[in-house]
C-alpha cells in the first residue's frame, strides 16, 4: 500500500507542475517603484510636447 501511495503522491506532484506551467499568467511582469516613477516622468514630459507642439 506505501509503494502505491508514494506512486500516486509523485504522479500528483508531477501532475500539479504540469498543468501550473500551462496555466495562463494572469499577473504581469513587476515593475519596481523607480522604474514606474521614469516612466511616469516621460509620459508626462510627452504630453508638453504635444500641448505644445499641438497650439
Amino acid at each position: 500500500m506505501n509503494r502505491k501511495k508514494k506512486l500516486n503522491s509523485i504522479l500528483k506532484k508531477r501532475m500539479k507542475k504540469i498543468n501550473a506551467k500551462a496555466a495562463p499568467n494572469t499577473k504581469g511582469k513587476y515593475i519596481s517603484k523607480a522604474e514606474r516613477a521614469k516612466l511616469e516622468q516621460i509620459d508626462a514630459q510627452n504630453s508638453e510636447n504635444e500641448s505644445i507642439t499641438g497650439e
